[in-house]
């Protein structure tokens, strides 16, 4: 028999399929079902920094400037009646899951300050959660703003959230730093307990008749997982946090690959909208058929075996399949 279990930000799972924040988790019920068909964990869907007493004077400074200007812009968000739950809400779900589920449950912090949502990573701890996931959805637009002051207020967060709470910290990064490795080692020496890669930045469209932005939600498809599977493949060895795989991860392959580059556990989210969360048992049976056929023993046994931790030279081993890419199509 196959042992599937693995490790994450100091937890012990039963395998590492773990789905990820989405509607389907602001449910109890949904959550039971997650853990009967096999979860070995559960990120619940994001509370906005928007729905709680936030610092005004913050997350003016990132967001209302310019609030006309560009699409994930003040305007543009849901009215506060409109957003799934309100903060008091949310502290409740993480009760009522922890009270109905032996699995660890994981609430996620969507927000841009450092201001009043501290308060409520110490509810959420309160509450019984096992971690929180620090979800920083910030697009900078601000002409003047500098990389470096970008990357300084993921440290920020982190520390001040830290600083608050015992329990596992988890952060959710951006695909879009120039220093990916740079910046992952900070967060590492300030103490992640993970690295979740990667936020997707949903992209707006525009109605050119109504001349209005058009919100549209496209569901991930398997080739976005390239993108933290090339980058968890770089950074599997250099840094001590976990890791985890999300967007883009459909199939048993998927989760194979997610945990070959050196991933602790593989989001999925996307996949369990289209087909249910019962999903979640032939996936991991896809898992265990794989390993047995292929003779591997343990998760463990396969992590990181196709990362870059042996490659003396990741950048031209990266230069080199980026030619061998274009010259292989015909």
């Amino acid at each position: 028999m196959v042992d599937l279990s693995t490790k994450y930000m100091g937890m012990a799972l039963k395998n590492p399929l773990v789905p990820s924040a989405s509607p389907l988790s602001s449910d109890v019920d949904n959550i039971k079902r997650m853990e009967d068909a096999g979860a070995a964990a559960v990120v619940l869907h994001s509370l906005f920094e928007e729905q709680i007493e936030y610092d005004a004077e913050a997350l003016a400074h990132f967001l209302e400037r310019g609030t006309e200007s560009y699409a994930e812009a003040l305007t543009y968000f849901p009215p506060h009646d409109e957003f799934r739950r309100e903060p008091d809400e949310y502290v409740e779900l993480i009760r009522e899951a922890k009270e109905a589920v032996d699995i660890p449950i994981i609430p996620s912090l969507n927000g841009v300050s450092l201001g009043g949502w501290i308060e409520y990573a110490k509810r959420f701890e309160e509450a019984g959660a096992d971690a929180i996931e620090l979800n920083v959805y910030f697009i900078p637009t601000n002409f003047h703003l500098m990389s470096y002051d970008v990357e300084d207020l993921y440290v920020k967060l982190l520390k001040e959230v830290k600083r608050h709470v015992s329990i596992p910290v988890a952060m959710k990064l951006s695909p879009y730093f120039s220093a990916m490795p740079n910046v992952a080692s900070m967060l590492d020496a300030e103490g992640a307990d993970a690295l979740v890669l990667f936020n997707r930045f949903y992209q707006p469209d525009i109605d050119i008749e109504e001349l209005e932005v058009t919100p549209n939600l496209q569901l991930s498809t398997p080739v976005e997982m390239r993108l933290p599977m090339r980058w968890i493949a770089i950074l599997y060895g250099h840094v001590d946090c976990s890791m985890a795989l999300t967007s883009g991860i459909h199939s048993a392959e998927d989760i194979i690959k997610a945990m070959m580059v050196g991933a602790d556990v593989a989001n999925v989210c996307s996949v369990l909208l289209k087909q249910g969360i019962e999903h979640i048992r032939p996936l991991l049976q896809g898992v265990t058929t794989w390993m047995e056929d292929h003779e591997y023993e343990s998760i463990e046994q396969m992590k990181g075996s196709m990362s870059h931790r042996s490659v003396a030279e990741p950048a031209a081993l990266e230069r080199a399949n980026y030619m061998k890419v274009l010259n292989s199509y015909k």
